[in-house]
């Protein structure tokens, strides 16, 4: 049985070159979902590239560090930096404060629904969440999440986990693996959390490519293709254009981006003169998964905004 494979772009919304790579890719079968950035710079743009593209999948990715929020400021006062109007810039600072309780859930919950209610005002059937820097690998941040999930007709989240075969066949730097792994002790009370545990909101076996984010070309893409065990798995990417918009904003991945954007092509472009390896795993979007993706596949899907459900 072939592996079933969702290769996902985080920060859509983030540049109009960003999303331009994800236009681009989605239609040359080389991606199947973005998470939209609710304050992005490149919003707007994002939801026309989408509503135009009713095949890509489109989660909300939920930013609670380094960003903007969309809630007003004295509507979250734990979630803020020292300036009082954006999320702390540093993510052990973040991680920190979460661990010690300095964090509130409830604030969490209110600027991630404020953030997903824009997607779902803007039209944008949110399909799944996860979190800029995958913060919701911490439980103080994964149950609140999962809260609004529920609430907003949300069937899926990103696992926040990458599987130790990745690992250790992934590109990252040696500091950088030995970070995800740290943070594997996590996973037992993830998936006891009851909306996991209860099936209430679908994740994956496990996502591949944290460790590898900013070194990820062609043979290290390939690599991972190719040792891909039968399973649900998510590729967790951040193709782009390295162009002048995206000097203006505050991201490490530069150059990086349009090495993504080449190799998802080369690899998985529709193009009989490129055809996938022979095991290739079949390409989905969260959108296909649980009761929800055989209601979009009907076209009986009515998403459920629960505005009126988040407290």
């Amino acid at each position: 049985m072939a592996a079933r494979l969702i290769l996902n772009a985080d920060d859509f919304g983030l540049t109009r070159g960003i999303n331009r790579a994800i236009a681009e890719l989605h239609g040359n079968g080389a991606l199947t979902s973005a998470t939209l950035m609710a304050s992005g710079p490149a919003f707007e743009d994002a939801v026309a590239i989408a509503r135009k593209r009713p095949t890509l999948g489109v989660g909300c990715h939920v930013v609670l560090t380094d960003g903007t929020p969309v809630s007003h400021p004295s509507d979250i006062p734990s979630l803020l930096g020292s300036d009082g109007k954006t999320f702390r810039s540093s993510l052990p600072d973040f991680m920190l404060s979460v661990w010690r309780g300095h964090i509130l859930e409830e604030d969490i919950i209110r600027e991630a629904a404020a953030q997903v209610q824009r997607l779902q005002r803007a039209g944008i059937d949110v399909t799944h969440l996860d979190t800029h820097k995958h913060t919701h690998v911490l439980p103080g941040v994964a149950r609140p999440l999962l809260y609004v999930a529920e609430r907003c007709g949300i069937g899926a989240i990103r696992n926040p986990f990458e599987e130790p075969w990745s690992l250790s066949i992934g590109p990252g730097s040696l500091v950088r693996r030995m970070q995800v792994r740290l943070l594997h002790h996590l996973r037992k009370r993830f998936y006891a959390l009851p909306q996991i545990r209860n099936g209430a909101v679908l994740t994956t076996d496990g996502t591949l490519g944290i460790s590898a984010t900013g070194k990820l070309d062609e043979p290290a893409l390939r690599k991972l293709i190719a040792a891909m065990p039968a399973g649900l798995w998510e590729l967790v990417l951040h193709p782009g254009y390295n162009d002048q918009e995206l000097e203006g904003v505050r991201t490490r991945l530069r150059e990086a981006r349009e090495a993504e954007r080449v190799a998802l092509l080369s690899v998985f472009a529709d193009s009989s003169q490129n055809p996938p390896q022979p095991s290739a795993p079949e390409l989905i979007s969260y959108g296909k998964l649980g009761s929800p993706g055989v209601l979009r596949e009907l076209g009986q899907f009515n998403p459920n905004t629960g505005f009126e459900r988040i407290h």
